[in-house]
């Protein structure tokens, strides 16, 4: 049989596909013979081939016309794709590689020059919006496609979780509770950190959304002690106690998460994989009893930490007290918007607890929450408008979803995991050692993420079902990965949901954010896989 040129099988591929598809429904298909696999492509198939032919447009067209197929005539052509696309064609496959390099330098530029010699966000969000314009302009991506995470609900609920904080300063409400705290905690600026920490580790197992907890809860109270203690965001006097706070709070927030299979919405999602990958049940109390002790020293030892090398200038105050119950006195009773203020945060985290019961999602309850205060005149529209952070933040963190999204999409995700499993197998070393190495990949690959669940979602069967065939214990290694997917969080100021939340704050520069993640995040690792490691022995987790 005479061997056709690659081209020509291109073309006649093409006419193939446009013949089905073109061709009256009423027509009766008999089935087609798949094509044999062809020799691999030479290496004359390059993008800068002499030929006319397309060769991004000839894979996305393929890719296009032979699923439609497939559909009408019983999937004769999806395996045509399949042979040609990813065996004979992996040079050619180029549309592909393209968008994919193109949605790294997008990722990498929001993060680029620009963010980190300007400590505003204002530089990330401008980012955002230029590297989508990028990737539209290039036909890499179409405008749906790079502007599709503005649909996803985690933005939306940062951005809401702002309007909240706005009607917490508008009414009082925030300094009034504010003002509570400093009175029983504020001889301190530690006690006060650690009041707010173990007040949202309470929370975490009731409300499933960090970014509700952060957002909607924290983020107001934390920025209306910052005021009451003289500590604002802009103005030289971050350092007072915002910036350790702020930092405090997102990285205990991170642990908190990882302490219960209802503190994060992406965590039910590990347990299910860990179901189907290897026939075990990871239950809510198998679950917080493995967490609890590691957890419990983390969130002791992170803010202390954080004390010490980034520390708060003002450290003590022992007339803060007493100077809080003077501000209380002179506020009076509660007025009307703060009980209609109070009223609605309380149904909102009522809904944000029982919404799995109701069947209503962290995003719905928050907007219900903010259309009680549009409504009756807490917080006006163009307060909201006026929130320029929360847009901002909004843009770019969705901006980032919609990057990431389809570097899993196009495979980049996939191949890395394929290699860490063929290199780290490969190196035939003891368990222990294959599993610390499986467990710093799987951390540390998270600066290529901006969701947990994205994270576990790609990475998770392919980890737990290496570390099971390499020799560890199957349970033990799934307790581990689960815990990390919260965790691996702290790194950036996109990782997890809170991170946009306490950053967009503008307490903290972006690079003392990230820097201090990283060794957060060494403290993190020894604490749950060393104090972590004795305590899963002592109850028998391996």
């Amino acid at each position: 049989e005479k061997k056709l040129d690659p081209i020509a099988i291109a073309k006649r591929d093409q006419k193939m596909a446009s013949l089905v598809l073109t061709s009256s429904l009423n027509i009766r298909f008999r089935p087609l013979p798949t094509p044999k696999p062809r020799c691999p492509t030479p290496k004359s198939l390059r993008l800068n081939s002499r030929s006319g032919l397309n060769y991004n447009q000839f894979c996305l067209y393929s890719c296009h016309a032979s699923s439609s197929a497939a559909a009408m005539a019983g999937g004769c052509y999806e395996a045509t794709y399949s042979v040609y696309s990813h065996r004979s064609y992996p040079m050619a496959y180029s549309g592909a590689r393209r968008s994919i390099a193109h949605c790294v330098a997008v990722v990498v530029y929001i993060f680029g020059y620009n963010s980190w010699n300007n400590n505003s966000a204002i530089a990330v969000g401008s980012c955002g919006v230029d590297g989508s314009w990028r990737v539209c302009s290039d036909q890499n991506l179409t405008f749906a496609a790079a502007f599709s995470a503005f649909g996803d609900p985690i933005p939306w609920l940062i951005a809401l979780a702002f309007f909240f904080a706005r009607g917490f300063i508008k009414t009082g409400l925030g300094n009034r509770i504010a003002y509570q705290f400093v009175s029983l905690f504020g001889s301190s600026s530690l006690g006060l950190g650690y009041s707010l920490v173990f007040s949202e580790a309470l929370l975490a197992p009731a409300i499933p959304s960090v970014s509700a907890r952060a957002g909607g809860i924290f983020l107001p109270l934390v920025k209306s002690l910052c005021v009451a203690c003289g500590s604002n965001a802009g103005d030289g006097t971050e350092h007072k106690l915002g910036s350790w706070l702020m930092l405090t709070c997102f990285q205990t927030s991170v642990i908190s998460s990882s302490m219960f299979l209802t503190a994060m919405a992406a965590n039910p999602l590990a347990a299910n994989l860990t179901s189907s990958t290897i026939n075990q049940t990871l239950g809510w109390m198998d679950w917080a009893k493995g967490a609890i002790v590691p957890g419990l020293v983390s969130l002791i030892v992170v803010p202390l930490l954080l004390y010490v090398i980034y520390p708060p200038t003002v450290k003590s105050s022992p007339d803060a007290p007493k100077l809080a119950r003077q501000k209380l006195e002179k506020m009076g009773p509660m007025s009307k918007n703060e009980l209609i203020m109070a009223g609605t945060l309380l149904l909102t985290v009522g809904l944000w607890i029982f919404g799995g019961t109701l069947n209503i999602d962290a995003v719905t309850a928050a907007i219900l929450g903010l259309s009680v205060l549009l409504v009756t005149g807490v917080v006006t529209w163009k307060e909201c408008l006026a929130e320029s952070v929360a847009w901002d933040t909004l843009t770019w963190f969705a901006a980032l979803i919609a990057m990431a999204g389809y570097l899993n999409k196009y495979g980049l995700i996939s191949w890395f995991s394929q290699t860490v499993v063929k290199f780290v197998g490969g190196l035939g070393l003891p368990w222990q050692s294959s599993f610390g190495i499986l467990i710093l990949l799987y951390f540390y690959s998270h600066y290529f993420f901006a969701s947990g669940a994205a994270h576990i979602g790609a990475m998770f069967t392919a980890f737990l079902s290496v570390a099971s065939a390499l020799g560890t214990p199957p349970y033990l290694a799934a307790m581990v990965l689960s815990f990390l997917s919260n965790l691996m969080g702290g790194i950036t100021h996109y990782g997890i949901g809170s991170a946009p939340v306490f950053y967009g704050a503008g307490y903290v520069p972006l690079t003392k954010w990230w820097g201090y993640g990283f060794l957060i995040s060494v403290v993190n690792l020894i604490v749950w896989l060393g104090v972590g490691g004795v305590w899963w022995k002592a109850i028998g987790f391996w």
